[in-house]
């Protein structure tokens, strides 16, 4: 049987969200129905909403979901309904990225989750009014009241903690989190720097913090960012607005640049002054995502030295492992989420965009 919920439904590129009815259908063999308590406002969904990504509009976006599960599939094992469960991305789960413990990087990523808006039987999961939507954004498409998630997707966490203040980590945080503890995993006395102080970035620096790095640098133009990143562990700061990218970090590194990078600003000047920051055999890892089609020029005598660029989706997380384990840290106060997190009815879906983008919120979750 289908299922009537509200959704938030961008109608084309460049529009607003507007609540509408729409028509889940039921789980198949490997979906549930989820109930949606909360989810995280990304600027992936922005990205996509404005028309900057080939995903199929009219759709239903949202990716960092929160919630109880009422249904299951006939081939569900690993959650069952009054489970309450994150949704991240899904995944083929046979390709050999899957297999290696890589599904950030599975074979068939991208349609899954970022432009297909389908199955990967190609049948849809939403409709309205007859007309099917584009829908099955990284598997659970959560702007709505009700969400028909992957089983791939759904990640069982611990019914104690309130789902309005973990449900970043199924995107943004675990992004920020895996680029330091899954690629830089810094070693004692190590020099990591945090390019762009937004969500991802300052969940970088949390991470950073517990791990035996000693110097932990944030950068961003906005003071009050800069001020949080230091109460969230930062040791330095530099305001990109006031000092000069490459020689604050020579001052600070003694000469030496860093020896890790996190860029999450999506710039690509910020990228190539970051490069140009790095210390010999120091690696940036590349978060921020630029539109499609973007270059970026290197020096590539600099990179000689042994330097490294190294691309990131998600993390590289194995959510089934990792998202569990910082649900911990964040009821036991070791990853404090709740200081990036405003909270907003999901009727005011457009304003938590305004105010993503005017800076004046870090992390928007919605809730129901």
């Amino acid at each position: 049987m289908s299922i009537t919920t509200r959704a938030a439904v961008v109608e084309s590129g460049g529009a607003p969200f507007t609540l509408s009815d729409v028509v889940l259908e039921e789980p198949g063999p490997h979906e549930a129905l989820v109930r949606m308590v909360a989810t995280g406002l990304c600027h992936t969904d922005l990205g996509v909403a404005s028309g900057g990504l080939p995903f199929p509009l009219p759709g239903v976006l949202g990716h960092e979901g929160a919630g109880v599960v009422e249904a299951v599939g006939s081939a569900v094992t690993g959650v069952a309904p009054g489970d309450h469960v994150l949704l991240s991305f899904t995944s083929c789960g046979g390709c050999r990225n899957c297999r290696g413990g890589h599904p950030a990087y599975c074979a068939t990523w991208l349609p899954l989750n970022l432009i297909g808006g389908r199955r990967a039987d190609g049948s849809s999961t939403v409709s309205r009014d007859g007309e099917p939507l584009g829908g099955h954004f990284f598997g659970q498409s959560s702007f709505a009241e009700r969400a028909l998630a992957d089983e791939r997707s759904l990640v069982k966490v611990d019914a104690d903690v309130p789902l309005d203040s973990i449900a970043p980590l199924g995107c943004g945080v675990q992004t920020g989190v895996g680029a330091v503890w899954n690629v830089l995993k810094p070693v004692t006395g190590s020099t990591v720097v945090v390019l762009g102080a937004g969500a991802v970035g300052l969940s970088a620096v949390m991470a950073a913090a517990l791990t035996p790095a000693t110097t932990i640098i944030a950068v961003d133009k906005v003071g009050e960012r800069l001020a949080l990143a230091k109460e969230l562990g930062a040791t330095h700061t530099v305001n990109a607005g006031e000092a000069d990218l490459g020689e604050a970090i020579a001052s600070l590194t003694g000469g030496q640049g860093a020896d890790g990078i996190v860029e999450t600003t999506g710039s690509v000047a910020v990228l190539r002054q970051g490069v140009d920051a790095l210390a010999a055999r120091g690696t940036l890892v590349v978060v921020g995502a630029p539109p499609f089609g973007t270059e970026v020029s290197l020096d590539v005598n600099g990179l000689l030295g042994g330097k490294q660029i190294v691309g990131l989706t998600l993390g590289d997380s194995e959510t089934q492992t990792l998202i569990p384990a910082l649900v911990r840290m964040v009821k036991e106060g070791r990853l404090p989420l709740h200081r990036l997190i405003s909270t907003y009815p999901f009727a005011d879906i457009d304003q938590a965009v305004r105010d993503m983008r005017a800076g004046k919120t870090i992390k928007p979750v919605l809730t129901f």
